[in-house]
């Protein structure tokens, strides 16, 4: 194995899961980054069973002064990076978004800013080092925004077009990036709500994320049903779209 994977939202299931996959195959060392205090043991020994280094680093997505700092930090420590997911973000809370313009702009600021900002800083250091991949995770939300939670679904919306574009202008470069539009997540983060129809674990996730990288293929949806069922999706009439729920 060589090589060193940046994962921004160590703490993610998600995240470690793929990171779980990247031990088996190509990736020796990565770098776990969260909030500052965040505990990382499960995650850190669960790669060094793998086989793996796992190190970690402070990472406050919201911070956006010090996003370019802590890529330069990896690059300088580790070396070049062969993959860099972006495994962080918020749900939050719809019903109190849709009030406080504080917490919906929260919501976006993390989902969408935060990510446009070191999606930037990444593609400007990969295109330089002439290879390495990202990793994006959207998500079936952003597809076509449902009332019942259109903060976090407009944030993804806006996060899906901007990995799309940029996906198209690392075209060439080296670099490749990777869209993964999941639906319902049963996890964590999730934890208490209903799960929805076609809902998928942190786990199959992984497994479908870690296959469509090493085929090289630019988006993949989890489950793959989902391609075909938000393409008809976008003909509901409005009337009854807004009624679908979360």
């Amino acid at each position: 194995m060589t090589g060193t994977a940046l994962i921004l939202g160590g703490r993610s299931e998600i995240g470690t899961a793929l990171a779980l996959r990247l031990a088996r195959t190509h990736i020796d060392t990565f770098v776990l980054a969260a909030r500052p205090g965040t505990d990382l043991t499960p995650q850190t020994a669960a790669l060094q069973d793998a086989g793996a280094t796992a190190i970690t680093e402070d990472f406050d997505a919201d911070d956006l002064s010090t996003h370019r700092p802590l890529l330069d930090k990896v690059i300088t420590r580790h070396g070049p990076l062969d993959t860099v997911i972006l495994a962080f973000g918020i749900l939050g809370d719809q019903s109190r978004a849709e009030t406080d313009a504080e917490h919906a702009t929260e919501i976006i600021h993390t989902d969408y800013v935060a990510q446009v900002s070191i999606l930037t800083h990444t593609a400007q250091l990969l295109r330089t080092q002439g290879s390495g991949n990202i990793i994006v995770f959207s998500s079936v939300a952003g597809i076509r925004v449902r009332r019942a939670n259109y903060v976090y679904g407009s944030a993804k919306a806006g996060l899906d077009g901007f990995a799309s574009g940029l996906s198209d202008a690392l075209h060439g470069a080296g670099v490749h990036l990777l869209l993964v539009r999941p639906g319902f997540v049963i996890g964590r983060m999730t934890d208490g709500m209903a799960p929805a129809p076609f809902s998928s674990t942190p786990d199959q996730v992984a497994d479908a994320a870690a296959g469509a990288l090493r085929r090289r293929r630019p988006v993949v949806w989890v489950p793959g049903v989902l391609r075909p069922v938000f393409a008809a999706m976008r003909f509901v009439p409005r009337a009854l779209w807004r009624r679908m729920p979360r």
